[in-house]
């Protein structure tokens, strides 16, 4: 696909004639949407924003209606709470920078985004969508006609679209099994094949911050990671991550090894997978055993699959615990169908 600021993708289709009315604001709305964008997306959408407002729609941005002395997250808070709709147009510039900064401050502007419609707009394919956006329909900019659905779901009073897809903040449950932003290693560029990367554990990192309530854990996770100075092999490594998935499942989150300088997020609880543990085996000292050795052997290798959307077997014909996916023990029961306990 051609970069998105080129002057093919630059180019956006006109509305349509007939475009539908933008709604009126209410007291205290200033705008009809606030707009979050990353400035290597400045061209496309000031484009976008162009086309909105000859359609008579009070856009506002962050280039021209931020108030200065204040600080980011403060404009932010303030323009959301005056917009009618959050729109965000997801790069992949924008996931790795503007969206770890209101991910990683949530809680500032949470209330306001429960009250807000929120609309993604995928520039182009392959992005990583962020976990707290991953229950939502988002638009795709490469469709022809991009410009009249989002001008119909902008005009759309914000009443009319409860019990649709464009909502606000959902509880935990619904990201079950997605996959967060992964970890970078902080020497990567200098890592040799056989060396293990070393990961910051000063805090914890913002893709992690809303999901993990306990800052020690996750210090202890990946400093198990990091353990030892000597070259590791690849089953070492994967191991080590296993020692680090026995702490942080708790917390709902595991690690997978995707390379040694990068790790794989996922956001996934194994409570019902560690109950039909429970359950298979009477023994229920044996049955907790037996979970921390799938999860010491087999927990990398789960969360890698879950984070690239990919098993290497077909669906299991039975349902598991994990809705329109595959669940732990279904995938560490197909792991010990081919191989064994190390």
């Amino acid at each position: 696909m051609e970069p998105i600021n080129s002057p093919e993708t630059a180019d956006i289709q006109p509305l349509s004639p007939s475009a539908p009315v933008p709604p009126a604001l209410r007291d205290g709305e200033s705008y009809h949407v606030f707009i979050s964008y990353s400035s290597t997306d400045y061209q496309w959408t000031h484009c976008l924003i162009d086309q909105l407002e000859a359609c008579g729609l009070q856009v506002c941005y962050h280039d021209r209606d931020f108030l200065p002395g204040r600080t980011v997250l403060e404009n932010m808070s303030d323009c959301i709470q005056e917009s009618q709709k959050v729109l965000l147009v997801l790069s992949p510039e924008f996931v790795r920078s503007r969206w770890c900064l209101l991910e990683a401050n949530m809680s500032l502007f949470r209330d306001c985004l429960e009250r807000k419609p929120i609309v993604p707009v995928l520039l182009e394919p392959g992005v990583s969508v962020p976990l707290h956006l991953c229950h939502l329909t988002y638009l795709e900019a490469s469709d022809p006609d991009f410009k009249n659905k989002l001008l119909k779901v902008l005009c759309t009073p914000n009443q009319q679209l409860q019990g649709s897809t464009v909502l606000p903040f959902h509880p935990p449950s619904i990201y079950n099994g997605k996959s967060l932003q992964p970890l970078d290693a902080v020497n990567e560029d200098s890592l040799s094949k056989w060396d293990c990367g070393q990961f910051s554990d000063m805090e914890v990192p913002d893709q992690l911050r809303l999901i993990i309530e306990d800052q020690e854990k996750y210090r202890t996770a990946i400093c198990l990671w990091m353990n030892d100075d000597e070259k590791y092999i690849v089953r070492e490594m994967k191991k080590a991550i296993g020692q680090a998935n026995i702490i942080l499942s708790e917390e709902k989150v595991l690690m997978g090894r995707r390379s040694n300088s990068k790790i794989s997020l996922v956001y996934v609880s194994l409570e019902r997978c560690k109950h039909k543990f429970s359950e298979t085996f009477s023994d229920q000292v044996c049955a907790e055993d037996l979970f921390r050795r799938a999860l010491l052997y087999f927990s990398s290798g789960y969360a890698c699959c879950l984070a690239q959307r990919h098993f290497p077997f077909p669906q299991p014909s039975s349902s598991g615990h994990l809705e329109g996916g595959v669940c732990f023990c279904q995938y560490v029961s197909q792991q010990l169908s081919v191989d064994q306990w190390e």
